[in-house]
């Protein structure tokens, strides 16, 4: 396959805590528009690979790229600016601000990205119509269900069009009919948005209907 259909790759990467090794050398392609998920127990190392990947995590050793731009060596403010402007995140916990409604929480990455507050709520309230969640975009999260505090937060994630979407354990605070919805949207929005997703999972059913799903296993890749 040719370089150029790869959005994101990891070469050679490591990280270790104290004396503790818990990536041993990872290296991974993420191909353009695939879900991949990744799958192993805890500890395996999949969350520091994401988190890596991700921008949120800098490596030991080894780079990461993206459409062949080397940002692992990016200082922390050009990093921040090109996580928000190029990626976005679903965590198991929804980390969304209590004091601020549904819409305000979708919109916060785009106004921190300085784009005009007409655009960002334009594509917050599209985004909310094609999560079903339109008729909450004036309710605080307190005042929403689990499966809605997590449609809220894959439309922050999704606001300001990101190539690619990390996504931490998205379904596993959601009970088993919330989590089956959830993983439908996720290919929903790869098809309707043509967005890539990188899913660490540990629900067979989600990394079942991944397009590719890899396993890790004591820092390493198999």
């Amino acid at each position: 396959m040719a370089s150029e259909e790869f959005i994101l790759r990891t070469e050679d990467v490591k990280k270790t805590y104290g004396e503790l090794a818990v990536l041993k050398g990872v290296t991974l392609d993420v191909r353009k528009g695939e879900l991949l998920s990744i799958v192993g127990a805890s500890g395996a190392g999949k969350s520091t690979l994401l988190h890596i990947m991700g921008t949120l995590d800098r490596p030991d050793s080894g780079r990461v790229t993206m459409n062949g731009t080397d940002i692992s060596g990016l200082d922390d403010r050009a990093l921040a600016r090109f996580r928000n402007t190029n990626m976005g995140f679903v965590f198991q916990f929804h980390n969304l601000l209590p004091e601020f409604t549904a819409l305000e929480n979708i919109c916060m990455p785009g106004f921190i990205a300085g784009r005009p507050e007409k655009d960002v709520k334009r594509k917050a309230e599209e985004l909310m119509e094609l999560l079903k969640i339109s008729e909450r975009k004036d309710h605080k999260p307190s005042e929403l269900s689990g499966g809605e505090q997590q449609r809220v937060s894959i439309a922050r994630a999704l606001v300001n069009d990101p190539e690619i979407v990390f996504g931490d354990e998205p379904s596993g605070n959601l009970d088993s009919k919330n989590a089956e919805e959830l993983h439908g949207l996720f290919f929903k929005l790869k098809e309707e948005l043509n967005c890539t997703f990188v899913l660490v999972t540990h629900n067979m059913a989600l990394s079942a209907m991944a397009d590719r799903t890899l396993e890790m296993r004591d820092g390493i890749l198999i």
